[in-house]
């Protein structure tokens, strides 16, 4: 039976309290920070933090958040997801990270990504006009900086390093990198090249639409020479004691943040239904244990990956419901998961 990872991933929604009112960013931040604490103490393999720079997301540095998870948890798998690259520096991005793996004794693991919410560009003065460039010129540094020995590099993006030493250094001399990739061929390809591994952003119907994209990568890998890596995938969900709870849950307030951003992007308003059929057969995995257990295991028979994350806050949910989604994903979902694939593999 194929070994799979679980991990959750959030974007630091900002959640509500008990009395449905907004906790403030800073609380927001700590409530990430408890679900970490409970997610390394009920076996879940990773936590993602996103970056984002909007009124709705609390978490804008997932390195210092994961820093502070870092001083918390034992085990668990720190990831950013993402770390927007195009809009940073990728010598300050390895420093930050190399620093988070001393502090969580190699845990430590950055996603790199292009950015699909695009706020981060002009708030830090770079140009929308060159954002494939920004992206690639930053990759292709980024993976140099990876073998961790002097620096020679120019492009057009950033100055020019000529036999620049990083430091720190990781202990280990590899800091675990990822690309995260939404769905463009071409992003998948780049990943390969790199011989990075690749996480899929599947935020919407059916997962098998995205098996041409692992089966691209992994020729791609075989073409370029480089060694295809385990492939991961993240989608929203969330999980209850029941369906119909867990529906309740997230509707309301996915609406509310769907809507939000939609209106800004040119999306029509969602309609209960378009949420029901993405929970039925889609890439929304919401209800209770069992049936967000065996829409998981559905999706990883349709795609050979080696890593699911649930993107577990949507919205304004609820901090203490948050809390018991990880619980429950942890001790209950994950652990149905991996019975349902042995049977699968047993058959």
């Amino acid at each position: 039976m194929r070994t799979v990872q679980f991990g959750i991933d959030t974007f630091g929604d900002i959640p509500e309290d008990e009395n449905g009112n907004l906790l403030t960013p800073a609380q927001a931040v700590r409530q990430v920070l408890d679900e970490a604490v409970l997610a390394d103490q009920v076996g879940i393999d990773v936590i993602a933090v996103g970056e984002h720079h909007r009124p709705e997301y609390a978490i804008s540095s997932p390195e210092t958040v994961l820093a502070g998870i870092a001083t918390r948890t034992e085990n668990i798998t720190l990831a950013s997801g993402v770390t927007v690259l195009s809009s940073d520096d990728p010598v300050r991005v390895f420093q930050r990270f190399s620093t988070v793996d001393a502090l969580s004794n190699g845990r430590a693991q950055v996603i790199l990504g292009r950015g699909s919410f695009t706020e981060s560009f002009p708030l830090f003065g770079y140009d929308m006009a060159q954002y494939d460039t920004l992206f690639e010129e930053k990759v292709e540094l980024f993976s140099k900086l990876l073998d961790e020995t002097p620096v020679t590099w120019s492009g057009t993006t950033r100055p020019a390093l000529q036999d620049a030493d990083v430091h720190p250094k990781t202990e280990s001399g590899h800091l675990d990198t990822w690309i995260g990739v939404g769905g463009s061929p071409e992003s998948v390809v780049r990943t390969a090249r790199y011989g990075l591994p690749l996480m899929l952003a599947i935020i919407g119907g059916s997962p098998a639409r995205f098996a041409p994209y692992v089966d691209l990568y992994r020729r791609a890998a075989a073409q370029f020479g480089t060694t295809a890596q385990p492939v991961g995938m993240h989608s929203p969900g969330f999980v209850a004691e029941t369906d119909a709870e867990a529906a309740e849950i997230v509707w309301p307030r996915y609406k509310v943040l769907h809507d939000r951003i939609g209106a800004q992007r040119g999306w029509p308003p969602i309609r209960r239904r378009d949420f029901e059929s993405e929970m039925a057969q889609g890439s929304m995995y919401v209800g209770s244990p069992e049936t967000v257990a065996r829409r998981i295991a559905g999706a990883l028979g349709q795609l050979d990956v080696g890593r699911f994350d649930l993107i577990y806050s949507q919205g304004s949910i609820p901090a203490a419901a948050r809390l018991r989604a990880v619980e429950l994903f942890g001790t209950e979902v994950v652990p149905r998961v991996r019975e349902l694939l042995a049977e699968k593999s047993a058959s």
